[in-house]
């Protein structure tokens, strides 16, 4: 009998050493992290934006695997985070900025792109710890491109509405990045030049705010 409770305070004895060396378990980071996955959080209020990733064009082509319509060399964004918590989770941002500029076309008579205009800013978007970024219009209204080329008539304007009102991508913690792919767009009005349907494609990195690159945890 006092054998065993010789062992029983020994076991207890390692126990409570173990545990204090341990100290408090670990607090889960949020959703969206500075520079990595145990970095310090992404505030409320804080605002995050990224350029294209280099050497990509942002494209909007008549097709997922053609090659025509109109490409550019740049373009930015601007979110303003509106709610970050606890990962797993989904943080959820104001889209209040985004440009594209520095833009050319292959469409057949159409010799210039005098501009391509974002409308009905601003968005809302949202982004999961599975790396789903989904982006929706807002009260402004729906998600809209307006694109106005010069052609060898003269100059017409295409406008363009997301499909289901809403782009869907990708989060990456390789290169901080965001990637939407072939996201479809309908023409609402504008001549016969304008293609009939859109698919958009861009990547911008690395996303950055006030304490540096975005990790999505």
């Amino acid at each position: 009998m006092r054998r065993y409770a010789y062992l029983t305070l020994a076991a207890t004895s390692a126990l409570l050493a173990v545990l204090a060396t341990a100290g408090p378990a670990a607090a889960a980071g949020n959703v969206l992290t500075y520079g990595s996955a145990s970095g310090a959080s992404v505030g409320v209020g804080q605002t995050l934006t990224a350029n294209l990733k280099a050497g990509t064009t942002a494209n909007l082509y008549n097709s997922t695997t053609g090659s025509t319509g109109v490409k550019c060399a740049q373009s930015t964004f601007g979110a303003t985070v509106t709610s970050n918590p606890t990962a797993p989770g989904t943080a959820t941002e104001n889209v209040g900025t985004q440009t594209v500029s520095n833009c050319t076309s292959n469409v057949i008579g159409v010799i210039g792109v005098r501009s391509i205009t974002v409308n009905n800013l601003p968005f809302t978007a949202s982004v999961t710890s599975g790396k789903v970024l989904t982006i929706t219009g807002g009260a402004a209204g729906p998600i809209q491109t307006t694109a106005v080329l010069s052609t060898l008539l003269g100059t017409i304007t295409c406008v363009y509405q997301a499909n289901g009102n809403r782009l869907v991508g990708t989060a990456n913690n390789a290169d901080m990045s965001i990637t939407m792919v072939n996201q479809p767009f309908t023409k609402v009005s504008g001549p016969g030049t304008c293609f009939p349907t859109g698919y958009f494609t861009v990547t911008y990195a690395p996303v950055t705010g006030p304490g540096g690159t975005v990790f999505v945890n």
